[in-house]
């Protein structure tokens, strides 16, 4: 007995992706192909070395190790100043391996990671297009992200760089929190939660999520989109991430006092007070419960407005840094803080980059934005905001 058409359509499906990840990776081996299986670049000589570093004398050293040879004359505090989310995957792959009798070099472990995960972000990027629109949109979106011009060059093999596995994270932590809203699952949210923790070990670009999430919620309440989903997903979400989050010694407690995570903290409270408001409205009289609500949002916004300017005032929430400004304002770093505008990838992006990078993609950007807008559904609105405000974030660093 033949297979039935919709066992060979999804028999169809996971040949092609599993043809996409095999172009993922074999794109990125050029360079071991044409030199040898080495480390590439600053960034990861060093990453390379805590790894081994990490694989030969165990967690709790490495935690705790004070490198002299870094920062030298400095030195520095090794655990309380990276972001060891690539070194503890490296070293977990090494250790597995090893655990099943497969001899393999660490330096081979982390030369050839950015092109494995490579091949996993083909298949979140599937996951992300077939939650958003359907099977057949992840699959061309899997094909895009697995031979973008722009992401090969972060994830060449020997670039053992934090984006290696850090943009595998950053999109399945986005999927998970579109099923989380679509189901109203606080089982997917805090999945997501837990890859967003995963993501903040990994790389700085997690304050992307916890400021783009928020932003999503806060467009659908804007939107009188607001439901008991909602309520469930971004609470389970920012409760558990951000507990998550300060168990990495490098972020600590900004959570709770750096700006950069304030606008994620405004929405958590909005959120309650929206999910009250809505019980208290099926207690009063219409006419009662729109005098409490112009009330209540009123001294509500007025408190809230005057803590955060006098905690910001005190130094007790920490004011935007340096870098925040210079997203906004371009020129702002080559004046006050020459230092970062010296570091070549805090430049503003060239318009040919955009072109180099992305090729076809560019035209097919516009479209779908357009596409997005003319079905507006949650999924859409989390799509057109993360398209533009990544759009416009390449564009000035």
């Amino acid at each position: 007995m033949g297979l039935s058409a919709v066992d060979q359509t999804s028999l169809l499906r996971t040949a092609i992706l599993g043809l996409i990840s095999i172009v993922a990776i074999g794109s990125r081996l050029y360079s071991v192909i044409r030199f040898e299986s080495i480390i590439h670049e600053f960034d990861p000589w060093f990453n390379y070395r805590t790894t081994k570093f990490l694989v030969n004398h165990g967690f709790d050293r490495f935690w705790n190790w004070f490198d002299t040879a870094a920062w030298y004359p400095l030195g520095r505090v090794v655990g309380g100043t990276l972001y060891p989310g690539i070194m503890v995957t490296s070293a977990a792959i090494y250790n597995a391996l090893h655990a099943l009798n497969i001899p393999v070099d660490i330096r081979n472990v982390c030369v050839f990671l950015a092109p494995a995960f490579s091949a996993l972000t083909a298949v979140a990027t599937y996951l992300l297009g077939k939650e958003v629109k359907n099977a057949t949109a992840g699959l061309f979106a899997a094909a895009f992200m697995g031979v973008a011009p722009g992401y090969i060059s972060r994830s060449v093999a020997g670039s053992y760089d934090n984006e290696g596995i850090a943009i595998f994270l950053l999109v399945f932590t986005f999927y998970l929190w579109l099923r989380a809203v679509r189901r109203g699952s606080a089982l997917d949210a805090a999945l997501a939660a837990g890859f967003y923790f995963y993501m903040v070990s990994a790389w700085g670009g997690y304050v992307f999520i916890i400021n783009l999430v928020p932003l999503h919620v806060l467009a659908l309440v804007l939107m009188g989109r607001f439901s008991n989903r909602i309520y469930v997903a971004y609470s389970t979400f920012y409760a558990l991430g951000t507990l998550a989050s300060m168990q990495i010694p490098f972020v600590g407690f900004q959570p709770t006092f750096t700006s950069e995570h304030m606008a994620a903290l405004g929405v958590f409270g909005l959120v309650q007070v929206v999910a009250f408001a809505q019980h208290v409205r099926t207690q009063l009289p219409a006419q009662q419960f729109a005098v409490v609500l112009r009330v209540a949002v009123a001294g509500l916004f007025v408190v809230g407005a005057g803590v955060l300017a006098l905690l910001t005032a005190r130094g007790v929430i920490a004011p935007w840094t340096g870098r925040f400004y210079s997203l906004w304002d371009t020129g702002y770093a080559k004046v006050h803080i020459p230092i970062i505008a010296s570091v070549s990838e805090h430049q503003p992006t060239a318009w040919p980059n955009f072109f180099f990078d992305l090729n076809m993609l560019v035209w097919l950007f516009p479209a779908g934005i357009y596409l997005s807008f003319r079905e507006l559904t949650d999924n859409h609105v989390f799509l057109i905001l993360y398209a533009l405000f990544a759009a416009y974030f390449a564009g000035v660093m």
